[in-house]
């Protein structure tokens, strides 16, 4: 499960997620890092798109937490990456900073969480892609292991 902050003016547009240019980049890093479409399931934190596209205020990230806990709870992924700080910050903890803790899995009960950079983050800054690549291929490596132990290779 890939859980962004909320839906810029292509996926309002839509009613899809990721459907933009950082859509269209995160569908490369996917593809790369060999992460079966099928095998995605694609969400944001907030469902509507913030004013002015600005971040998700405190109590609008609490507004759709049900909804994202719902979520979880019918696609039940053993893996949630959290693409960029407010993501991190309503998954994992207030106090999260994505340049000090992207690339960290946290284990939370049965998930394993790692916070990473937000593809719209890697279009304005071409020198996090490095880092967001070897978070990508952290997550396939550990999506291996989990096929392999649940022997459903």
């Amino acid at each position: 499960m890939l859980v962004g902050e909320g839906p810029g003016a292509d996926e309002d547009r839509l009613g899809k997620p990721f459907v933009g240019a950082a859509g269209q980049l995160l569908d490369k890093i996917l593809a790369a890092a060999e992460l079966p479409p099928g095998d995605t399931y694609i969400c944001n934190v907030v469902k509507c798109r913030p004013p002015g596209n600005r971040v998700p205020l405190p109590e609008e990230q609490e507004a759709c937490k049900g909804f994202l806990r719902e979520q979880i709870r019918i696609v039940q992924p053993w893996i949630i990456v959290c693409l960029g700080a407010t993501a991190g910050q309503t998954l994992l903890s207030p106090a999260l900073r994505i340049t000090r803790d992207r690339g960290r899995w946290q284990q939370k009960g049965r998930f394993w969480i790692m916070p990473t950079y937000h593809p719209a983050a890697l279009l304005r800054d071409e020198s996090k892609k490095r880092d967001a690549w070897a978070d990508f291929k952290a997550v396939k490596q550990l999506y291996t292991q989990l096929l392999d132990e649940r022997g459903d290779r």
